[in-house]
């Protein structure tokens, strides 16, 4: 899968996150639990993991629970079970590695990579524990209209300094855009958030541009993921920190 087609399916990711969090919280959560699948099934070939089956079950079933747990918090803080989920996840990280028979190769860059896969399936309820807070619909958009922008100007061609600084432009630009029509939205929480939406966009683009995995579909799939879940995260700090 190239660059471009990796970018463009971001940022329809990113279009889709929009609508379903302006729509309600459950249809942000379906979509959620679904990122958290791709992102598993994908992550264990791109990190290239020893156990594959084991890891994709261990960062499945922990994202899926953390989804569910933020979505069905009846009060805040929305995340407030999180730790015990994450912690469950390890727990299962270790007990993924007790059911191999392959001898246990590569042991700790086994469960590190399936840990490592588990946070970044986590990360995703950020946009569901926005959506549950005050006026969090809004960052929602913001966030995603953010990403969709900063995703598709990755998939320019050009001087790689260069395309990194217009995605982080487009990015903060969607931001602050969306900051300057939504009343809920302070402009200086659109482009902060914009800003950071953008640094990650490119930062990711530049860490896994050239693994080798990325000529697989799964894998490919699995970076084209990344940037949507891990933005969930930032847009949920905007809300508390930014947005009071």
């Amino acid at each position: 899968m190239s660059v471009e087609t990796r970018s463009v399916l971001t940022a329809v990711l990113a279009a889709a996150v929009a609508v379903a969090g302006f729509l309600d919280v459950l249809p942000l959560a379906g979509l959620a639990a679904v990122l958290v699948v791709v992102l598993a099934a994908g992550w264990p070939a791109l990190a290239g993991l020893p156990f594959v089956p084991g890891s994709v079950a261990v960062v499945a079933l922990g994202g899926l629970g953390a989804v569910a747990a933020v979505t069905f918090t009846p009060l805040q803080p929305y995340l407030q079970h999180m730790p015990l989920v994450f912690a469950a996840a390890v727990v299962l990280a270790f007990v993924n590695e007790l059911l191999r028979r392959d001898g246990r190769v590569r042991l700790v860059e086994s469960v590190s990579g399936t840990v490592t896969g588990t946070v970044l399936a986590v990360c995703v309820t950020g946009w569901v524990a926005t959506a549950r807070l005050e006026g969090g619909a809004a960052l929602v958009v913001a966030g995603a209209v953010a990403l969709a922008l900063g995703s598709a100007a990755v998939a320019l061609h050009g001087r790689r300094g260069l395309v990194y600084l217009v995605t982080v432009v487009a990015a903060t630009a969607g931001g602050t855009l969306v900051g300057a029509v939504l009343p809920t939205v302070e402009l200086l929480t659109g482009a902060v958030l914009g800003f950071g939406v953008g640094v990650l966009v490119a930062a990711m683009h530049a860490l896994f541009d050239r693994v080798p995995a990325l000529a697989r579909r799964l894998p490919s799939l699995a970076v084209a993921v990344l940037p949507v879940t891990v933005s969930g995260v930032l847009v949920y700090v905007a809300g508390r920190v930014l947005a009071g």
